[in-house]
């Protein structure tokens, strides 16, 4: 089994079966030239859509089903520690089939896999795609090393207790969404936020946390941004998918503080932050000015 962090990847020869099991992955493979060895692929694996299309479908992300995996008869399998079962990713090991598990934390485990991508399949194209990416990278670092970073909130899901009570689950610092932000220009305000042993630790509350075990994504209440007083708050379309109706929740209640008052509360598209891969390009491109823009609530 291996993973990014770990023991290098070697192959005699080129794989031609690949499933993936991570969306990210996925549209990278297409985006770098690559796509032709796909033989699978999740239901979430959405991107692009004219390529992806016609490929065979696995199941979701935490639902893919061995068997499926298995009639494809892969050399290699896409994973994710984040996305994917642990089990699964067992039986597949112990099937004879070779697993790359990824976990991205930061822009440049990002990079970092899709130059492995790149050497994997002997890629000349690829290659110099990611130089275009790199380069863009390093322009955006130097483009902010002159301007103050803005502070911001972002939650990626939010729910509301047996009470009634309105939390969000966001990220700390070891996270890949949190380093495109901040490549973006913008101050995570719970970068240093870790979540304790529990939901219940953290809120005082009696809730499920077994959705939730990473300790990089905290709860926090109202209360909490409140105090902070974030001056953008995101709202991304993925995970939880905020909608304007939420974007207008949001400004009623931290309507005191400076993005509510200076009407910097936006909606994104979340796979521009949470897709680590190629999307990496689109976030630069598509969200430059997400630090600057001016609406209105």
């Amino acid at each position: 089994m291996l993973n990014s962090a770990g023991c290098a990847i070697e192959f005699a020869s080129v794989p031609e079966r690949v499933v993936s099991l991570v969306p990210s992955l996925t549209e990278s493979m297409f985006d770098l030239g690559m796509g032709q060895w796909l033989v699978g692929i999740t239901d979430y694996c959405v991107h692009p859509a004219p390529n992806v299309k016609h490929l065979p479908r696995v199941g979701g992300t935490k639902t893919a089903l061995l068997e499926r995996i298995l009639q494809l008869n892969p050399d290699f399998v896409l994973a994710s520690q984040e996305e994917n079962p642990h089990r699964l990713i067992e039986d597949l090991h112990e099937s004879g089939i070779t697993v790359w598990i990824t976990f991205p934390k930061s822009v440049r485990d990002c990079l970092s896999d899709l130059w492995l991508l790149a050497r994997i399949f002997h890629n000349e194209v690829a290659v110099k795609k990611l130089q275009v990416l790199e380069r863009s990278v390093e322009w955006a670092q130097l483009s902010r090393e002159d301007y103050q970073p803005v502070r911001y909130f972002c939650p990626l899901w939010q729910e509301t207790t047996h009470k009634n009570q309105l939390y969000w689950i966001t990220f700390n610092k070891y996270t890949y969404i949190h380093d495109v932000l901040s490549l973006l220009g913008g101050e995570n305000i719970f970068a240093e936020r870790t979540r304790t042993n529990s939901i219940p630790a953290d809120l005082g509350l009696v809730l499920d946390e077994a959705r939730y075990f990473d300790d990089r994504y905290p709860c926090v209440t109202p209360v909490e941004v409140r105090n902070l007083e974030p001056e953008v708050i995101i709202l991304p379309s993925e995970p939880y998918p905020f909608a304007e109706s939420d974007r207008t929740r949001v400004c009623e209640l931290l309507n005191n503080v400076p993005a509510g008052q200076n009407g910097r509360v936006y909606l994104v598209e979340g796979s521009l932050i949470t897709w680590p891969g190629t999307r990496l390009a689109k976030a630069l491109d598509q969200l430059a000015d997400l630090f600057s823009r001016k609406t209105v609530c």
